[in-house]
């Protein structure tokens, strides 16, 4: 859609998507140990001690870990440059709130938890400090447009009760009882 911010530039294939992440990561157990035990992503290969490929449904990859240029070391300082976050994308409200059920069971806290108007989202950091978004889009026709038909995403709370009764009546019993959300 030729808008004025976009204005002469040629439009990306509308097939391309986003492909894997690759971390740098301080302890590869430590990113292992979050993204497969308590993410439930499945490890598909290991390069030794240095280096792990995960994936959901058997996929080569999506996410990458490495310790090539980073072994024990420091995540970077606050205010310079780098990955904001990384975004994981569930395919149903119900998979988010096991998602949520999941980092509640293994004591991890939120940063943030927002409904975007296209979608709802959880923030976390992993164990090195990388931002992470898990996130389930709106089907395209519920998005909010402005009367002039533009995209108008927003930023409002998300109720994270609401979330977790999405879970299956067999999960929802594994929920940790917790006041903080």
């Amino acid at each position: 859609m030729a808008t004025p911010e976009n204005k002469g530039a040629q439009p990306i294939d509308p097939q391309v998507r986003m492909g894997h992440v690759h971390l740098k990561v301080a302890d590869l157990e430590r990113a292992i140990g979050f993204y497969r035990d308590v993410l439930g992503f499945e490890l598909m290969q290991r390069m030794g001690d240095q280096a792990a490929f995960l994936s959901a449904g058997g996929y080569h990859h999506h996410i990458a870990l490495n310790t090539w240029e980073s072994l024990d070391g420091e995540p970077p300082p606050f205010g310079t440059t780098g990955l904001y976050h990384h975004a994981i994308v569930y395919p149903s409200r119900a998979a988010l709130a096991d998602a949520l059920r999941r980092l509640i069971a293994a004591g991890i806290g939120l940063e943030g938890a927002a409904d975007h108007g296209v979608s709802q989202s959880l923030y976390l950091r992993d164990p090195d400090g990388n931002g992470v978004e898990l996130y389930v889009d709106r089907p395209r026709e519920a998005w909010p447009h402005t009367p002039d038909g533009k995209l108008a995403m927003y930023t409002r709370h998300l109720d994270l009760r609401s979330l977790l009764a999405e879970l299956p009546a067999d999960k929802a019993n594994d929920v940790p009882t917790t006041r903080d959300l």
